[in-house]
């Protein structure tokens, strides 16, 4: 059964905003309470962080949808809505986050490291927060804003600094296992670490951490084996230690080709040409392997690699290649530069800015595109005629209607607000009058020629009322 997975696709979805309330106060004595609509709750937001005591992202491979909760809708009375919970999901340290493009859009290290990977949408406000001076009793309320939904990758770089590669069955487990507490699976055929493993070292007064990379074979950046699953675990480290095997039983192989190789696959991986290098050659207990270190260590230390002979089960040169990693590493950690705390850096929107934009795409139609008209857009009920004409003033307000007129639109051409997958599509007016003195009742609004059928219901009735009014004022006796 799996118990590392270091990539995985999650599906997440924020918690959608709750719907404004459109209320009237009604009270014993009090006809004109006024409007009272509460404000919806804010949707839940689906957030990353980075926790230590998770070394694995098993749990979103069989768990792979998250959905964070809904905000509640308003009440009347003044009553919001709650919020939604936000939905924490602990990560691995050293993950990286991916869109379905491959862009990275966070790189998460460090204890307590967060992304939003998912915003949750906005309540819409209830009545009593749309209410104005001329505006006096709103016949609607804005909708929630849904929450974001999106497909993310989760990727997982061991953060180590020292990564030990090389051959399977090359020693690379004996020789963690016997410089840190770190307790791999250990036998005599190939291909026995199946996953990373990580160790603490502590050398002096330097302490660091040890990776051991599952065996790279030739042909490893290109999928074979273990390699390319695997050869993102040494990006983040500081120092690249061939594990040679100076014993092997196969007469094809020998220490140096095996790191020709391995240099090979490095190299095509890319990224790893300036890492420190260190060459062991291990299993120096066996005589044969003794002699054959002996050997080809010259030719090692010509190409400048620093060469150690050890032992992982003699624990032979075990302390001076612990001393030498850590100096390696104490360098590379001096030479990095420090950290400064975040400077959070104000950038006011420029005058000229109006916040959208209006493009021509074909004859006689226009695309709107920008964050308030969009929202806007999604938070209208297109059933209630008023909360379509409060819309069309806020847009008219924005200057959405002169930047159309200033493009070239004409009356009755489209107009689409949003992206081509998800837009609100209408005729133009442009002379369309703004404002709340063209209201009528509650809900409806002069303006727009095609009424709900409620309303027109409503007005059907107020008609017939009038008309039995004047017939009876006609023929009632005096």
């Amino acid at each position: 059964m799996t118990t590392f997975v270091d990539r995985v696709e999650l599906h997440v979805a924020a918690g959608n905003g709750g719907h404004g309330c459109a209320s009237v106060h009604r009270e014993k004595f009090k006809p004109l309470g006024g409007p009272d609509g509460g404000n919806g709750g804010r949707g839940g937001d689906v957030i990353l962080v980075v926790d230590p005591d998770v070394t694995t992202l098993l749990d979103y491979h069989h768990h792979p949808h998250r959905k964070a909760t809904n905000g509640q809708p308003g009440a009347g009375d003044n009553r919001e809505g709650k919020n939604g919970k936000d939905l924490v999901l602990p990560v691995p340290d050293g993950t990286v986050v991916f869109d379905t493009n491959g862009e990275v859009l966070a790189d998460l290290v460090g204890r307590g490291t967060t992304f939003i990977a998912g915003q949750g949408g906005r309540g819409g406000l209830g009545n009593a927060a749309l209410a104005s001076a001329r505006r006096k009793a709103p016949g609607f309320a804005l909708l929630g804003e849904p929450g974001e939904a999106r497909d993310i990758v989760l990727e997982l770089k061991t953060v180590a600094d020292v990564a030990l590669v090389g051959y399977p069955s090359a020693g690379k487990s004996s020789l963690i296992s016997v410089l840190s507490a770190a307790k791999p699976k250990i036998a005599d055929y190939p291909f026995t670490t199946l996953v990373p493993n990580l160790g603490v070292v502590t050398a002096g007064s330097t302490v660091y951490t040890i990776a051991d990379v599952p065996g790279l074979i030739p042909g490893a950046s290109q999928g074979k084996g273990l390699g390319l699953e695997f050869l993102r675990h040494v990006e983040r480290c500081e120092v690249l230690v061939h594990v040679l095997d100076t014993a092997t039983l196969e007469s094809h192989r020998d220490p140096v080709s095996d790191l020709d190789v391995i240099e090979e696959e490095l190299s095509q991986y890319g990224g790893l040409e300036n890492r420190p290098r260190v060459v062991v050659l291990n299993k120096v207990d066996i005589p044969d392997g003794q002699d054959l270190a002996e050997m080809i260590r010259p030719d090692l230390e010509e190409r400048g690699y620093r060469v150690f002979e050890v032992s992982a089960v003699a624990h032979q040169g075990l302390k001076e290649l612990s001393f030498a990693l850590a100096d390696i590493v104490a360098k590379a950690r001096a030479a990095k530069p420090v950290q400064e705390a975040t400077r959070i850096v104000i950038r006011p929107q420029a005058v000229d800015d109006t916040g959208f934009t209006v493009t021509e795409e074909g004859e006689h139609f226009y695309r709107v595109r920008g964050e308030k008209p969009e929202r806007w857009v999604r938070q209208t009920d297109f059933n209630n005629d008023e909360a379509v004409g409060y819309l069309a003033d806020r847009l008219n307000r924005l200057g959405v209607e002169d930047a159309l007129l200033k493009a070239g639109a004409r009356a009755m051409d489209g107009v689409a607000i949003g992206p081509e997958d998800n837009a609100v599509v209408f005729d133009w007016e442009p002379t369309m009058a703004a404002g709340a003195e063209m209201l009528g009742r509650r809900g409806e609004d002069h303006r727009l020629e095609a009424p709900r059928p409620a309303a027109q219901r409503r007005r059907d009735r107020d008609a017939e009322r009038d008309e039995a009014a004047e017939e009876y004022e006609r023929f009632r006796p005096f």
